[in-house]
């Protein structure tokens, strides 16, 4: 699809407010096409005011623009990340890529209830967020269409970058706060922030360039450990430090806690695009580091070896459909039923202390669902006989002979 079939209709556009939305928007409306500028309030921390994108949007040629208030269910969504343990490639939390999943299903809603058959986004052909908002798309709406100007030649041959889209903005005196001279770009929302492009690029620019907006850097962080508590649920976070917290209050209030003491601060990460290209972003999740270390403590104490084993295949399919944008297929709903199983167990206090960037286990308390008993004391406690061992490994030890008989051993 390019702009040639797109003039003289109206499309729902998922706007940033950012260079991109505002350059697509103008170009757009000059092509004779009627935008209805949707965005996702998502308590993105990098936004002063949510009402300023709006009149953003209607400055470059908006009809319309519909916010849609989203933060519950991000909160929502970044909770099922967490009971998951779903980061990409070992350290990234996924908080764009599930970010992604929540704002198509929101603007979805938004275009269903406004008759509108077509939408956009500003993703370019080279990242993932592209490959996010077409498959969840059509995976929930196979019969709205997706038009993206990142792969319309006729777009493409106007803008080859950002300093084109600058200078057209420039031209039309469009209200950007990009400027030419930024050195990284940045997507946030509740979750985290993630800082991409500009500078990052160059693996000569260390991690510490970004200026930390969640929190600040380990080394700034105070010189003074936090002991932190998190009372769990079935699952899900119910009191930080003895005060009832809902998905969202809990996510805020970890945010602060662990961005004041340097928590998910500044990970960087080199990873794999779905396209078959590596990039390399910098990110801040205080929250959900926090949050997400303290769940882990929990489920260490409730797994059993094989659950455990079961639990971690899953956690890695599920890193990889979030951030690939298969979050609603047989395969993600298949791990989410396995996360359930675990959550359903996770009920208990657990304590954390945090020191400039690093997490520590303090004390669980409460946890009825623990296997941690005294049976696997090194003292003279419990249930566990050691002679019983003798037969234990007797049997263990005929599989370990027959291997070696077979030559099948490789001696060092």
């Amino acid at each position: 699809m390019n702009v040639d079939d797109l003039r003289g209709k109206t499309i729902a556009f998922a706007a940033s407010g950012g260079l991109d939305s505002c350059t697509i928007t103008h170009w757009l409306t000059g092509e004779g096409v009627d935008v209805v500028a949707v965005t996702a309030d998502m308590a993105q921390p990098d936004e002063a005011s949510f009402d300023e994108i709006g009149t953003r949007m209607r400055a470059c040629g908006a009809v319309d623009f519909v916010g849609v208030d989203l933060k519950q269910a991000i909160a929502e969504a970044g909770l099922a990340v967490i009971q998951g343990q779903a980061r990409y490639e070992g350290r990234y939390w996924n908080t764009t890529g599930i970010g992604r999943q929540v704002i198509v299903e929101g603007l979805l809603g938004a275009v269903k209830a406004r008759g509108i058959g077509i939408t956009a986004h500003g993703a370019t052909g080279r990242g993932n967020d592209q490959v996010r908002f077409q498959l969840i798309s059509n995976m929930l709406a196979p019969e709205i269409e997706v038009y993206a100007p990142w792969r319309d030649p006729v777009f493409l041959d106007r803008f080859k970058g950002r300093q084109e889209m600058i200078a057209y903005c420039e031209q039309h005196g469009l209200p950007i706060k990009a400027t030419r001279d930024a050195p990284y770009s940045t997507d946030a929302n509740l979750l985290g922030l993630t800082h991409e492009g500009g500078r990052l690029e160059s693996l000569d620019t260390p991690a510490g360039f970004v200026t930390a907006e969640m929190g600040r850097w380990a080394k700034d962080a105070p010189d003074e450990a936090k002991t932190v508590s998190i009372r769990f649920k079935q699952g899900r976070p119910v009191a930080i430090n003895g005060s009832r917290v809902d998905a969202f209050g809990a996510l805020d209030t970890a945010n602060r806690i662990g961005g004041i003491h340097g928590i998910g601060i500044g990970a960087h990460v080199v990873e794999n695009r779905f396209v078959g290209v590596k990039s390399r972003g910098v990110y801040e999740a205080p929250g959900m580091e926090l949050l997400g270390s303290a769940y882990e403590f929990m489920l260490q104490l409730v797994l059993d070896r094989r659950a455990r084993e079961m639990f971690d295949q899953a956690s890695y399919v599920a890193a990889r459909q979030i951030y690939q944008g298969y979050w609603n297929d047989v395969a993600s709903r298949m791990v989410r039923a396995v996360f359930a199983e675990a959550a359903a167990l996770v009920t208990g206090t657990v304590e954390v202390t945090l020191y400039r960037g690093n997490i520590s286990f303090a004390r669980a308390l409460d946890v009825p669902h623990s296997l941690f008993t005294n049976d696997g004391s090194m003292e003279a406690e419990g249930t566990f006989d050691h002679s019983d061992s003798e037969g234990f490994l007797k049997v263990l030890g005929v599989s370990a002979r027959a291997i070696a008989r077979a030559g099948q051993v490789r001696r060092t």
